[in-house]
């Protein structure tokens, strides 16, 4: 039986289970580094990893997911920056639609350019609403999507983009803030958003410490990624996992 990861997701949610997603650039690493990513994640109970990037320079998105997979059980699913980062090696897709900016090429513009390549992959697909919020610093997300994210201070704004975005079919909510954002989504944004759809939220950008992934899974995310932090330093991965353990909802 093909995995459903969507349902995997949903199940969680319905139970208050929160999970842990490490976001891998296949362009900061190599063969050794992602061997001891997945051998780490492994033994911290990670349960996905995101692989992509807004920029592909180097092409070691296939040699990345075939390493995670040669030494993990953990579902790889892509995080495309581009409709180039398509490849039937991975478990399933973030089939991303920018729903805070106006620029079409990214609401629809891309999707369709993919259209085709996704439909021969055999990908899950999992239509997401993608959310940039402010982190304090210019990202290359924002710069390469050529659009402005929504204020940190406009809860309310995020929330009925995302309201939206659901009330247009789309599966999963992400609110990012970033690669390396100088703060978190705001506990009040994901709280504001959480409060508002059914869907899962995914929340990511600037999540550094335990402390920030417990709060952000007690305010409503139903899965957390950290990037840049495990990048620079492995060894949070126990801690992060265990707050992510700890933000689970018990009745």
């Amino acid at each position: 039986m093909i995995p459903n990861h969507y349902q995997t997701l949903l199940n969680a949610k319905a139970n208050g289970q929160k999970l842990l997603a490490v976001l891998i650039d296949p362009d900061k690493g190599n063969t050794d580094t992602w061997t001891t990513l997945a051998l780490l994640a492994s033994a911290n109970q990670v349960d996905l990893f995101l692989v992509g990037g807004s920029l592909m320079v180097h092409q070691q998105l296939g040699a990345c997911i075939n390493t995670l997979k040669q030494h993990s059980n953990i579902p790889v699913i892509l995080f495309p920056g581009s409709p180039a980062q398509i490849t039937p090696l991975a478990d399933g897709i973030l089939l991303l639609s920018l729903i805070s900016g106006r620029n079409a090429d990214l609401l629809i513009g891309q999707q369709v350019q993919a259209a085709a390549a996704l439909k021969q992959s055999g990908l899950e697909l999992l239509p997401t609403g993608y959310i940039l919020i402010d982190g304090g610093a210019p990202t290359t997300v924002s710069y390469i999507s050529n659009t402005l994210p929504i204020p940190t201070n406009k809860p309310e704004i995020a929330a009925l983009t995302a309201l939206a975005g659901e009330q247009l079919g789309l599966k999963l909510i992400y609110l990012e803030a970033g690669s390396g954002a100088k703060q978190p989504v705001s506990l009040e944004t994901i709280a504001a958003v959480s409060g508002q759809i059914t869907v899962p939220l995914i929340v990511g950008g600037g999540i550094r410490t335990g402390k920030a992934a417990y709060e952000a899974c007690k305010a409503g995310a139903d899965v957390v990624v950290i990037g840049t932090a495990f990048e620079e330093e492995p060894n949070l991965l126990p801690e992060m996992a265990g707050a992510v353990k700890a933000g689970h909802k018990t009745t």
